[in-house]
């Protein structure tokens, strides 16, 4: 049977259309099992109906006529069960359903089992024997592979939209589920970017005459720049100045760590676009091993600069793009710099099958306005390119060929999306306080100055998380003292008088450095964030000298949080180092204040130890996105278990609490970083529990305020008290909302959703 499979799957791959696919599936799965009938029954959700699409055995004339409603028969039992389901005397079950037209009557046996893709039942595949017996447990496996196979292939089709069988079927519309990267909807035509050079297809070569490498190389680097220039020139007076800071980073990325590194391996001998390859694939290797999704999507960054060097030493372009009027930009991973060769007056969306929320390029939509989906690893972009898109960049959702009510649907979310930002602009300088008169301090969390100066533009009343891990990305060796404290010292001038929280360096297995390699076999629960400072000194002393040292003369609050602490040992060992380095910069003469210093709760362990943590520490600021994937052991990047990822699960609701009243008992403060700050239901629950800060990504710093200024703690507490008594995550997000709906603030909620 497994080279009759093989021979099977190949063949369905190399089918030219859904029809074409599933003909193939009947026909040798009738010839290879010996069955009288094979079928094939797809699905449609919204009609909740299978319809007849392919047979062997049966009434061919009846292809695309018969429908049978979820709820009938047993093709709808196989549906409702996602089970494969086998009888030997199929007519005397009490779910068999007779349909004349078909032709079954003769057929006494009945295998079928459900094509399926991430739990979503999207059709039945069938065989039937006109004697009674049972399929053997070999018989029912081969099926559920290729009904696996054919899965892949109704998607594709789903996409496309463009199948005659679908049409008829009324299946055309399609869904892909990926992530949300900027808020909104935009309704567009998709128009599909590739880069048309790719490092994969470069060999290694001797250089011949270094010299002559060497210059075109620096050539190609001087092309680079002047493009980054053109493109930074293009999006001048459309976007904030201060977005053109990421154009600023590329520059000195080009200066700072690839030239010199491609340089020297040229100088070894290596032609130039072999020598580039090489420096790349390393930078972005490194880049694309951490957990921290934001580090991460800076792979993506170095990939887009080495392509734009790559193109100028092939002296090529980017293939030229037809952009409709309403443009969605589709790529498998999509960059800055691609995003800003569409004519921004055409651009109304964009969806990427690789990246995160922490791209640049989602950074760039939520500056510019434009719903953006990342991640939509099920969406063919090869079968897109001129397709009608809705992209929901609230659920994360693209659907493909849109019915009219679909269409109708998103037009009227569009219109409620512009009242609503209009609406938050106005509150941009008022208090973030409740209508019973309780304060919530609304901070950002930052990275790169673009995003200092974005948050402080939206309002922000300080930095809850500063990542320090980019100036270590963005070199070829760990940077200097005093190269860090000139970074650090922007960030504070930027914010003062108000509190710059700096993480200390948070890397190690999964946050690997170029220059600092670490193989680990399970680097999610490995040797990174204070484990490796503490087994380095040199490192942390070095960083926590250049932040207090950053802070002379700044009238800013300064504080210090230690990551990923799992013991008070590892608190007490690095409140040591840093009372160390103050003592050693006073003596040098330096006018500082002792900064604060605090830990980061991101798992299990630093919850139930938060009693004994807070009272050496002078603050506690939790991690919810880490926390609560260590506490349910759901990995948040990956889409499969994506739905397991639940912020309202009962136990991190219980968690938060435990962790704000241990913080509370010694009179000392706590917040919160990660995306429950950022959502508004969320954040209802988190200011009852006593959260003295929700530190967030800056597009939501209004959105917050809004429901902070709209919602009574009274109410929230309320709310709560009801709350921590519910088992269900999904019954206590659906009560949340509610209550912020009742409330008149379900506008807040901003969910897009299906019709």
């Amino acid at each position: 049977m497994l080279e009759t499979l093989r021979r099977i799957i190949q063949e369905v791959n190399a089918a030219r259309d859904l029809n074409a696919a599933l003909e193939v599936i009947v026909e040798r799965v009738q010839r290879a099992m010996r069955a009288h009938v094979c079928s094939v029954y797809l699905y449609n959700d919204e009609r909740e109906e299978y319809r007849f699409m392919a047979t062997r055995g049966l009434n061919r004339e009846a292809v695309g006529k018969i429908v049978i409603r979820a709820s009938e028969g047993l093709v709808g039992l196989v549906g409702e069960r996602a089970e494969p389901i086998n009888l030997d005397h199929a007519p005397s079950h009490p779910r068999y359903l007779h349909i004349e037209e078909i032709g079954e009557d003769p057929y006494q046996s009945f295998l079928g089992v459900p094509i399926v893709n991430q739990r979503r039942v999207l059709g039945v595949l069938v065989v039937q024997q006109r004697e009674a017996r049972r399929y053997d447990e070999s018989e029912e496996a081969f099926l559920i592979t290729l009904s696996a196979q054919l899965a892949g292939v109704i998607l594709h089709a789903h996409a496309t939209g463009s199948l005659q069988d679908l049409e008829r079927a009324g299946l055309a519309t399609g869904h892909f589920d990926g992530a949300a990267g900027a808020p909104g909807v935009a309704l567009g035509t998709a128009a599909v970017m590739y880069h048309q050079v790719a490092f994969d297809t470069i060999p290694d070569r001797d250089a011949g005459n270094v010299g002559h490498e060497e210059q075109r190389f620096l050539d190609a680097i001087v092309s680079t720049r002047n493009q980054i220039q053109d493109l930074k020139t293009r999006l001048s007076g459309l976007v904030p100045e201060q977005e053109l800071a990421l154009f600023e980073a590329y520059d000195r990325m080009l200066d700072e760590s690839i030239s010199g590194e491609v340089l020297e391996v040229i100088r070894e001998g290596q032609w130039a676009e072999g020598a580039l390859r090489r420096v790349i694939e390393n930078h972005v290797a490194a880049f694309e091993s951490m957990n921290d999704e934001y580090l991460r999507e800076r792979g993506a960054d170095v990939r887009d600069l080495g392509h734009r060097v790559l193109a100028s030493l092939q002296e090529s372009r980017h293939a030229r793009v037809d952009f409709p009027t309403e443009t969605i930009l589709v790529a498998d991973e999509l960059t800055t710099t691609m995003l800003s060769e569409v004519p921004l007056t055409n651009l109304v969306g964009m969806v990427s099958v690789r990246g995160s929320r922490n791209s640049h390029a989602a950074i760039m939509a939520h500056s510019l306005g434009i719903p953006a989906v990342v991640g939509a690893e099920d969406l063919p972009i090869d079968l897109v390119e001129g397709t009608p898109l809705i992209v929901d960049g609230f659920q994360g959702t693209i659907i493909s060929y849109p019915s009219k009510e679909q269409r109708a649907h998103y037009e009227r979310i569009v219109e409620e999306e512009a009242a609503l930002v209009e609406g938050l602009v106005e509150i941009r300088d008022e208090p973030s306080v409740t209508p019973d008169g309780h304060q919530v301090q609304l901070w950002v969390n930052t990275a790169l100055m673009a995003d200092a100066y974005r948050a402080l533009d939206r309002g922000a009343q300080g930095v809850g998380l500063y990542r320090t891990e980019i100036p270590f990305m963005m070199k070829d060796r760990f940077p200097t003292e005093e190269e860090q404290r000139a970074i650090y010292r922007e960030h504070l001038e930027a914010f003062a008088p108000n509190t710059v929280t700096m993480r200390t360096l948070d890397i190690g297995g999964d946050k690997m450095l170029p220059y600092f390699p670490i193989e680990e076999e399970n680097p999610f629960l490995g040797w990174r964030g204070i484990r490796v400072t503490l087994d380095h000194p040199e490192f942390f002393l070095s960083q926590v000298r250049a932040m207090i040292r950053a802070n002379e003369g700044v009238d800013a609050d300064l504080r210090i949080m230690l990551p990923m602490i799992s013991s008070v040992t590892e608190v007490d060992e690095a409140l040591r180092l840093i009372q160390q380095c103050y003592r050693e910069i006073v003596e040098e003469g330096v006018q500082v204040e002792m900064p604060d210093v605090g830990v980061m709760i991101e798992v299990p362990s630093a919850v139930y130890q938060a009693v004994d943590i807070i009272k050496r520490v002078d603050f506690l600021s939790v991690g919810s996105n880490d926390l609560v994937q260590y506490m349910l052991a759901v990995d948040r990047n990956n889409q499969r278990v994506a739905s397991l990822f639940q912020d309202f699960h009962p136990s991190v609701l219980q968690a938060l609490q435990q962790v704000v009243d241990a913080a509370h008992a010694e009179k000392k403060t706590i917040g919160i970083c990660g995306e429950m700050a950022g959502n508004p239901a969320s954040a209802a629950l988190l200011m009852a529990m006593g959260y003295d800060v929700l530190s967030m990504n800056s597009p939501n710093v209004l959105l917050i305020k809004a429901m902070v200024r709209g919602f009574a703690l009274g109410r929230a507490k309320a709310l709560l008290e009801r709350v921590m008594a519910m088992d269900n995550p999904h019954l206590i997000k659906n009560m949340v909302e509610q209550e912020l709906r009742d409330a008149g603030l379900g506008r807040l909620l901003r969910t897009g959703g299906k019709p």
